[in-house]
C-alpha cells in the first residue's frame, strides 16, 4: 500500500537568519509544498536547529500525529542529526526523517535569481518529501567494543590522549615510530606564551605515560596493517628494536577506536630558497632555535668560567656554527653576527602562478599560524641574549591571534627590532655582497611600509621562518580509507561540530595532523579526542547509523558481482551453499556500489532505497510540479 495515502509528513522550512531566506521566497515554499499529497503541516521559522525550532517539530509530532518529518535547511552534515534527535525526545523514530539542503545547494549559488532559486528550493522539498513518505522505520546497528584505545604517534598530542584516556580507566597502546617520545617539542628550548622550559612540560608528561600500568608504549614501531571497525580494530604493529618491549617484531593491538596523532614536518625550503642550501648563513627558523638553546647554555657557563656551548647541528671543522666568543659576542661559523635577517612566510600562504611547489609536493596555500609568534620570541630572546646584534624582520602579514601573543610583537618593536613587509610577488633577495664587504649577505627588497621604497640591508646571518606541513602518512590513509583535505592534513567532519571524527567510524584525529596547531590548541585537540574515544567506548558498544546494505537471500542468485566491486574488506562476502551475499553492517559504509551491479536487485540500501530514489526522480522530474503546487 502507498505511503502517500497513509503517512502525515510535516515540513519545515528555515530561514537560516536570512542565509536562505534572503534569496528563497521561504513562506511560498511552505505554501506550495504544503498542498502536496501527504503533507498534513508546513512551517517556516528563523532558525530551525534553535531549541524553539525545535519545540515546534516535536510539539506538531504529539498535536498533529506525524509520522515523517522533513526540514529544510542548511546542509546535513551540520544538523541532520540535531532534527534526528529531536524526533527521538518526541517518541518518533529518527530514521522517519528527510533534510533538504535549500542553503549551499539553492540559496548560496543562485542567489542572483531569487524567483529561480525558490522554484528549486520548491522542487527539492518535493523530492524530499517523496522520499519521506517512502521511508521506513530502521534501527541503529550495535556492535561491541573493545575498552582499549590505539593512540598513533607519541609528540605532546599522543602522550597527552593517552594521559587522558588512561586516567579514564581505558587501556592504551601507543605506538611511536621513532626511537624516542615528545616529538618536535623536544627540539623546543623555551615555549610561548609562558616562557616555561619546553622539557619543564614534556618531562613530567613522559614519566605520567611511561610509568602507568594501563599504557602500553611502543617506541620505533609502526602500523603495517589495520583491519576492523568502531569497537574491534586489528592492528599489526611492526617493532624495529627490542630494546622497548621484548617480544616478536610483528605484534597484534586490538582496540576499540583509534586516535591518529601523528603529528607535522617542518617545511625544508628547496635549494636555492632564499639562498638556502648555498650559503650557510641562511638557515630555517627551528635550526636556530635549537641553536639558540646551546648558545643559552654556553653563554651561562661563560659566565660561569666554563667554555662555551653550542649547537649540535650542522657543526663546522671548528665544532660549532652558533657560539659565543669570551667577549660575549655572537658568532656563526667564528664569525661575529652583529645583524640577521628573519623572513616570515617560507612555504606557507604558497600562491599559484607566484610560488613554484617543491617536486613531488604541492602548493602550501594555507597559514601556518604557529611561525609569526615562534619568529618573534626567537627575535626577542636574541636582543635579551646579545643586545648589540641587529634584528630586521620581514613579513607579509604578522598573525599573533594567540592570547599573549601580541605582546611579543609589541616588545620587539620597543627591543629595536626592525619591521620591513614585503609583497608575495616581490619577496627578499638574498644576495652575497661584493668582495671585502663586513657582512655575509645583503638583502634587498621594496619595503611596502614606505609605499615600495627599495631598501638594501648588510647582514651577518639569515633565518626563514618555516611553515608546517602535512607529515606522510599515506599508508595509514589507505588502511583506515582516512579522508585528506585539499591542504594535505587529515579532515575532520566538521571543524566545530564535530572537530576531533573522520568520517570513519571509531578514528578520531588530535594536534597538527589535522592542521597547524600551537602546543596548547595540540593539548586541547588531544583532550577532545580523548573525551570522545571515551564516549564510544564507555557502555560497551556502538551504535551506528543503520543506512547499509542489506540482502534480500531469496533473491541473491550468488554471482558475487556485489563482492568484487565492494571497496570495504570484509563488508561483503559470499556465505552458504549456495552461496549468497551476507553484508557485515559494521564494515559497510553504505556506498551502494554493490545495490548498483546487483542483477537481480537483491541488494537495497537502508535509508536510500530503489523505490525511495525513484520517487524523488519523479518528483524532481515533474515539470508541472511548482504550478500545480502553487495552485
Amino acid at each position: 500500500m502507498s505511503g502517500e495515502a497513509q503517512e502525515r509528513v510535516g515540513v519545515y522550512v528555515c530561514h537560516c537568519g536570512g542565509n536562505i531566506s534572503d534569496v528563497v521566497d521561504v513562506k511560498q515554499v511552505a505554501e506550495r509544498v504544503g498542498r502536496l499529497p501527504g503533507v498534513v503541516v508546513a512551517r517556516t521559522h528563523m532558525f530551525m536547529c534553535s531549541d524553539p525550532g525545535q519545540q515546534l517539530i516535536q510539539e506538531d509530532i504529539r498535536d498533529q500525529g506525524l509520522t515523517r518529518v522533513v526540514v529544510a535547511s542548511c546542509s546535513p552534515r551540520l544538523h541532520e542529526q540535531t532534527f534526528r534527535r529531536a524526533l527521538e525526545r518526541a517518541g518518533l523514530n529518527p530514521y522517519l526523517y528527510e533534510h533538504a539542503n535549500i542553503r549551499e545547494q539553492v540559496s548560496w549559488v543562485t542567489h542572483a535569481h531569487p524567483a529561480e532559486a525558490t522554484d528549486k528550493a520548491t522542487l527539492l522539498v518535493a523530492a524530499a518529501v517523496a522520499k519521506a513518505r517512502e521511508l521506513r522505520p530502521l534501527e541503529p546497528i550495535k556492535v561491541e567494543s573493545r575498552r582499549r584505545a590505539a593512540v598513533i604517534g607519541g609528540g605532546i598530542s599522543g602522550l597527552k590522549c593517552a594521559r587522558d584516556l588512561a586516567a579514564m580507566g581505558i587501556g592504551v597502546t601507543l605506538v611511536e615510530r621513532s626511537p624516542f617520545l615528545g616529538g618536535h617539542v623536544v627540539e623546543l628550548d623555551r615555549v610561548y606564551p609562558t616562557e616555561e622550559e619546553a622539557k619543564s612540560l614534556l618531562e613530567p608528561l613522559i614519566r605520567e605515560v611511561t610509568g602507568d600500568p594501563r599504557i602500553e608504549v611502543l617506541t620505533n614501531a609502526e602500523v603495517i596493517e589495520a583491519e576492523g571497525y568502531v569497537g574491534d580494530f586489528r592492528l599489526k604493529v611492526r617493532v624495529r628494536s627490542k630494546g622497548m618491549a621484548e617480544g616478536p617484531d610483528r605484534l597484534e593491538v586490538q582496540a576499540g577506536v583509534v586516535v591518529v596523532a601523528t603529528g607535522f614536518e617542518h617545511y625544508e625550503p628547496a635549494v636555492g630558497e632564499f639562498g638556502y642550501g648555498e650559503m650557510p648563513e641562511v638557515v630555517t627558523l627551528p635550526q636556530l632555535i635549537r641553536a639558540m638553546a646551546k648558545a643559552r647554555a654556553g653563554r651561562s657557563e661563560s659566565q660561569a668560567g666554563m667554555a662555551p656551548i653550542a649547537s649540535q647541528e650542522g657543526e663546522d671543522s671548528s665544532g660549532t656554527p652558533l657560539s659565543t666568543s669570551p667577549d660575549g659576542a655572537l658568532l656563526w661559523n667564528g664569525r661575529t653576527v652583529r645583524s640577521i635577517a628573519m623572513i616570515h612566510c617560507v612555504g606557507s600562504r604558497q600562491i599559484e602562478g607566484i610560488h613554484q611547489a617543491k617536486e613531488g609536493e604541492q602548493l602550501h596555500e594555507y597559514c601556518s599560524r604557529v611561525c609569526c609568534t615562534a619568529t618573534l620570541q626567537a627575535a626577542n630572546e636574541i636582543r635579551d641574549l646579545f643586545p648589540g646584534v641587529n634584528i630586521f624582520d620581514f613579513y607579509r602579514d604578522i598573525r599573533t591571534y594567540g592570547r599573549g601573543h601580541e605582546e611579543y610583537y609589541e616588545d620587539a618593536g620597543r627591543k629595536g627590532v626592525l619591521f620591513f613587509r614585503y609583497a608575495p610577488e616581490e619577496p627578499p633577495v638574498v644576495e652575497r655582497p661584493p668582495d671585502g664587504a663586513a657582512h655575509a649577505l645583503v638583502i634587498r627588497v621594496k619595503d611596502r611600509l614606505t609605499w615600495g621604497e627599495e631598501v638594501e640591508v648588510p647582514v651577518d646571518l639569515v633565518v626563514l621562518s618555516v611553515g608546517m606541513v602535512p607529515r606522510p602518512v599515506g599508508d595509514l590513509v589507505g588502511m583506515f580509507k582516512l579522508p585528506v583535505g585539499s591542504d594535505g592534513f587529515l579532515l575532520e567532519v566538521h571543524p566545530k561540530l564535530r572537530p576531533v571524527e573522520v568520517a570513519v567510524n571509531g578514528v578520531l584525529i588530535a594536534g597538527t595532523a589535522q592542521g597547524p596547531k600551537d602546543i596548547t590548541e595540540s593539548a586541547a585537540a588531544a583532550s577532545a579526542a580523548a573525551a570522545k574515544a571515551a564516549t564510544i567506548l564507555s557502555r560497551g558498544y556502538v551504535e551506528l547509523d543503520p543506512f547499509v546494505a542489506e540482502v534480500d537471500p531469496d533473491r541473491c542468485n550468488g554471482c558475487g558481482e556485489c563482492v568484487g566491486v565492494c571497496s570495504y574488506q570484509g563488508a561483503l562476502t559470499m556465505m552458504g551453499e549456495g552461496p549468497v551475499a551476507w553484508v557485515n553492517p559494521a564494515l559497510c559504509k553504505g556506498c551502494g556500489a554493490c545495490a548498483a551491479v546487483c542483477p537481480t536487485e537483491a541488494i537495497e540500501l537502508n535509508g536510500w532505497t530503489l523505490r525511495q530514489f525513484d520517487a524523488m526522480v519523479d518528483a524532481l522530474c515533474n515539470d508541472d510540479l511548482v504550478a500545480e503546487a502553487a495552485g
